[in-house]
């Protein structure tokens, strides 16, 4: 028994930063973000929030599914920005599409590996015939925990939501990749979370710079550590399930930064072109990231059956981890 992706759905927010407007709150420009980071542009969360986006981008995955919220039995949220504690996101999705046949949990803390994590959970339970159809969710407001003030963080981060549905069904399933190094999590850091007077999202700039702290990232280690990791779990993943990479179509990385991506492709000896990208719309949207590129990937017809994907993620934790699919 494995798992098969049958439908995807993403939401982001309407309102739009680009890089000129974050000139306006640091000391940079348009391109020197580009150069750095492919950002180009974020969506920033204003009446929206984590739960209201999960929501969304997992009723579209359900339309795309032809799959109704009462045959799903499993609903997974990774996130490490929700407005809500308890109940949890994963609880208020299910309340929200009427789920209610679904046990459902949420996975923080695993940040940009968090979707990966998520969808090797839901596998798990799908492989194992506990569950049969499953909705994994990636959902961040990561505009609520960026340091408005610091150059080297905001222009990184963007809001957003992806999703997937899972089925069960007769097949051999792909072996996970997955490591964490806690000794090294210092190197990206959120010492607490907040709410803005009971404001779920920005109204203006000026409100984002009210924060008073939140994420604090070392960013030449993380480079070094994405650039070191990724292309070495990408090949372990395809040594334990004994595939090469002439079998891959792309390599979905979790969207962190367009000269991560470029250096994990030259270390790979692979072209470019199967390394999707869409964080220049977007920038890092942490667990939203991959699922949301799944989703446009999908809907432009670029996923064909019989396609072999390889999902990656990394970030705080330290953690990384990788997972095969095939469409």
């Amino acid at each position: 028994m494995t798992g098969v992706i049958c439908g995807t759905g993403s939401y982001t927010p309407a309102w739009v930063m680009d890089n000129n407007d974050i000139a306006k709150l640091v000391d940079t420009n348009d391109g020197w973000i580009q150069e750095r980071t492919g950002v180009v542009r974020r969506h920033i969360i204003k009446d929206e929030t984590t739960v209201s986006m999960a929501v969304e981008s997992g009723k579209r995955a359900l339309e795309n599914a032809k799959v109704t919220a009462e045959e799903i039995d499993l609903i997974l949220v990774a996130t490490i920005s929700s407005n809500v504690v308890l109940p949890c996101t994963a609880c208020e999705v299910q309340k929200a599409i009427g789920a209610t046949h679904a046990t459902c949990f949420d996975i923080g803390g695993a940040a940009c590996t968090g979707f990966v994590i998520a969808y090797n959970t839901a596998m798990v339970y799908l492989t194992s015939g506990v569950y049969k159809t499953a909705l994994v969710i990636g959902s961040e407001s990561l505009s609520t925990i960026t340091n408005w003030k610091d150059r080297g963080t905001c222009i990184l981060f963007g809001d957003g939501s992806g999703a997937v549905v899972l089925k069960a069904k007769e097949g051999k399933p792909y072996l996970p990749v997955t490591h964490s190094e806690g000794a090294k999590g210092m190197a990206l850091t959120c010492k607490s979370r907040y709410e803005r007077n009971g404001l779920t999202g920005a109204s203006d700039i000026q409100e984002l710079l009210s924060a008073e702290h939140f994420m604090q990232m070392d960013g030449q280690a993380v480079f070094k550590f994405a650039v070191k990791r990724v292309p070495e779990v990408v090949r372990e993943v395809l040594t334990v399930n004994d595939v090469v990479q002439e079998e891959i179509s792309y390599y979905i990385l979790h969207q962190a930064n367009k000269r991560i991506v470029e250096a994990v492709a030259k270390r790979l000896e692979e072209p470019l072109e199967k390394f999707p990208m869409n964080l220049q719309e977007y920038g890092n949207t942490s667990s939203a990231s991959i699922p949301i590129l799944l989703d446009e990937m999908n809907r432009q017809g670029k996923l064909k059956s019989g396609q072999k994907l390889v999902l990656v993620g990394f970030g705080a934790g330290l953690t990384w981890g990788a997972s095969i699919l095939e469409w």
